[in-house]
């Protein structure tokens, strides 16, 4: 019987790359608990992102490496997913039961950025992540209506709101404190003390992303929500459109003011094809959210279509990754939220919540 050495089973995996990264998982420390006993071998790899979608394959992969080492007839193997707070803004405190938060922002209106938010919190959930979302747009609150939840939200002492649960996801709204059809007629400093108040008196239970959907624009709430609150990253969505484009560009570099750092872009309404006979029209433009991320030198999450069904699941409170899970559509926006969440894995840690508290009392 050959033996079964640690080094020849280390070999045979460092063969086998992560799908998201392309970096193999020994090199990079994500083999853990590698165990040899008698023809069978044991191994866990943590992610640093969830991937609930990719791990049967990539377990097959693992699988497949091993048992082709000389010795080994059976491989037990266990994928799991290990997702830390990251560093936000010099001298900006995390949030208490949030370890990670990401903004999407767009730099005009129309262009699908709330519907995009909502897809990437569910696509997110979907790989296994707790998620929620706050909608910071206080005079167009649209996440009631995305994710289909209504109502006031519970206070347990009066003080503190207690989430809405919708799709599994937590939410917090504006849009559940007034009624539908009211006007906020605020000003710049209402509407940022509304949005913290939303961010901070809110309950979140232990969040591994919170996902902000921002008001269109680079105004007071955005400058707000850059420089008080604790952002991991930025999304950029925008269409091809040159309009488009050019105030996309400006919600990139007041980013870059504030020091978030941007996750990447998304190029929504990419293309558009007929439902009738299948002819693709590029109706805004083609390939301006590309070229737009290699301008700023950050990541291209990917390009969604111009679909009806986009359009309709979202207004019937369904979005696309829970209404057609399976749909190709769906697969997009999974893609992009791990593009996101790897982005996020590979920047710095953020460590203060391993270090003590220090006191300085004086001496009598």
């Amino acid at each position: 019987m050959t033996a079964i050495t640690e080094s020849a089973l280390q070999q045979a995996l460092q063969a086998v790359t992560d799908p998201e990264t392309g970096l193999d998982f020994v090199s990079t420390r994500q083999l853990k608990h590698l165990k040899i006993t008698g023809d069978a071998v044991s191994f866990e790899i943590e992610l640093g992102y969830p991937a609930a979608s990719l791990i049967d394959g990539l377990r097959a992969r693992l699988e497949a490496a091993a048992l082709a080492v000389p010795g080994v007839a059976r491989a037990d193997i266990k994928i799991t997913s290990r997702i830390e707070a990251h560093a936000v803004q010099r001298g900006v405190q995390l949030l208490p039961g949030v370890k990670n938060i990401i903004a999407v922002a767009s730099g005009k209106g129309g262009v699908g950025k709330s519907t995009t938010a909502a897809n990437l919190a569910l696509a997110l959930a979907a790989e296994g992540a707790r998620v929620g979302v706050l909608d910071a747009d206080i005079y167009g609150p649209s996440m009631p209506l995305l994710l289909g939840a209504s109502g006031s939200p519970d206070s347990l002492d009066g003080k503190i709101m207690e989430p809405k649960i919708a799709h599994g996801l937590q939410l917090m709204s504006i849009g559940f404190l007034v009624d539908e059809d009211q006007a906020m007629i605020w000003r710049g400093p209402m509407a940022t003390q509304a949005l913290e108040q939303l961010l901070r008196q809110t309950r979140w239970q232990e969040l591994d992303y919170l996902v902000i959907d921002l008001p269109p624009g680079t105004g007071d709430i955005q400058l707000t929500l850059a420089q008080r609150v604790p952002v991991t990253g930025a999304v950029i969505v925008t269409t091809p459109q040159d309009l488009a484009l050019i105030d996309a560009k400006k919600g990139i570099r007041m980013f870059e003011k504030v020091s978030v750092p941007i996750l990447g872009v998304v190029e929504n309404m990419a293309v558009h094809v007929c439902s009738q006979c299948g002819h693709a029209e590029h109706i805004f433009g083609a390939d301006g959210g590309r070229a737009l991320a290699e301008q700023f030198g950050t990541t291209y999450l990917g390009a969604l279509p111009l679909a009806m069904s986009i359009r309709e699941q979202a207004d019937a409170g369904r979005p696309t990754v829970v209404a057609a899970p399976d749909s190709e559509i769906a697969a997009i926006y999974k893609r992009l939220a791990r593009r996101v969440a790897v982005t996020i894995a590979s920047q710095a840690k953020d460590y203060s919540a391993k270090f003590p508290n220090i006191t300085i009392s004086k001496s009598t």
